[in-house]
């Protein structure tokens, strides 16, 4: 015996077979449109706050980007200052000590000597302090352009292009120079 629950259904539901009349076809695809037309409007909603936003963050960025500028103007210009200020000061003891030299009426030569030295020995470690450094080649020291200044080649007993002497020194600012040093180079034989 067979039992009909064995047998395989092949009926489907007149709903999902009955033909769909064209007025129920078009309520179905207005219905489909309408329904998009939902997800695009809210999708579109969605797009604009996310673009209002990143707006807003630019703004945000943008401002923060300019005060940090504005901070960073401000904070070399201080340091500018107070570089300056820092050098400055450190001169105002030479300066003390030149008045001091120059105050003593009835000073001996050998005290004008000490007192000069003393004054020179301060303004050399004022420089120093702010790194600025002599460039005081010695003789026989190879001739370097970029640090020394060549005035004159003058016949010497000594290897062609060295310093023969210094007219006068150089310095180094920070390993920048700020004044070469003037020699006289050794001619070639």
């Amino acid at each position: 015996m067979h039992d009909p629950a064995d047998q395989p259904t092949n009926q489907a539901s007149a709903a999902d077979t009955a033909p769909v009349g064209a007025e129920e076809a078009l309520a179905a695809q207005a219905a489909n449109e309408a329904d998009e037309q939902n997800a695009l409007v809210n999708e579109l909603a969605a797009l604009k706050a996310s673009n209002a936003d990143l707006a807003d963050q630019f703004l945000r960025a943008k401002a923060e980007a300019e005060n940090a500028r504005r901070r960073a103007e401000d904070e070399v210009s201080k340091a500018r200052k107070f570089a300056v200020e820092s050098f400055a000061e450190s001169l105002l003891a030479v300066a003390d000590s030149l008045e001091a030299g120059l105050a003593i009426a009835d000073a001996t030569r050998e005290q004008l000597r000490e007192g000069s030295e003393a004054t020179l020995k301060q303004l050399k470690s004022a420089l120093e302090r702010h790194k600025v450094l002599e460039i005081n080649p010695g003789p026989t020291q190879k001739f370097d352009p970029h640090q020394h200044q060549a005035i004159s080649m003058v016949p010497a007993e000594q290897e062609a292009n060295t310093v023969v002497s210094v007219l006068q020194k150089g310095y180094l600012i920070a390993d920048r120079v700020l004044r070469p040093a003037l020699v006289t180079v050794a001619a070639p034989k």
